[in-house]
């Protein structure tokens, strides 16, 4: 399996199998601390390749440098069916309210598939 796409963005929608993505970005500023972030959605585009067709778990936590969590960890799972070719693509798409951060620096999103770490992104809070 090959991640494809793990990004942030403003606002995002899959449907019939085609992604909408708007706004992508990896900074959010906050003039004072402690801030909200009032919205944003995490967007995932994973591809399997036929001998991966099954079920998956996957789970995606949120560390900042000091290995804290920032939020509840995301679980769930994909079940991966192949449309007659050697590989099929599967879309995690997630909006997230009221992202709380106590402080500026860097909050890692990583993804687990099967309990396996696939990926990870950064989203850099600063002040500004």
């Amino acid at each position: 399996m090959k991640i494809e796409l793990f990004t942030f963005c403003d606002f995002a929608q899959e449907n019939g199998g085609k992604l909408t993505i708007v706004g992508t970005f990896d900074t959010i500023i906050s003039h004072n601390f402690p801030c909200v972030h009032p919205q944003l959605s995490v967007v995932i585009r994973i591809r399997f390749d036929i001998w991966e067709f099954a079920s998956h778990t996957f789970r995606i936590e949120t560390r900042d440098l000091n290995g804290e969590m920032n939020m509840e960890t995301i679980n769930g799972s994909v079940d991966v069916k192949g449309m007659g070719n050697a590989t099929a693509v599967s879309h995690l798409v997630f909006t997230i309210s009221n992202l709380r951060f106590k402080n500026s620096g860097v909050v890692n999103f990583i993804l687990y598939i099967d309990d396996k770490e696939l990926s990870s992104i950064p989203l850099h809070v600063r002040k500004g």
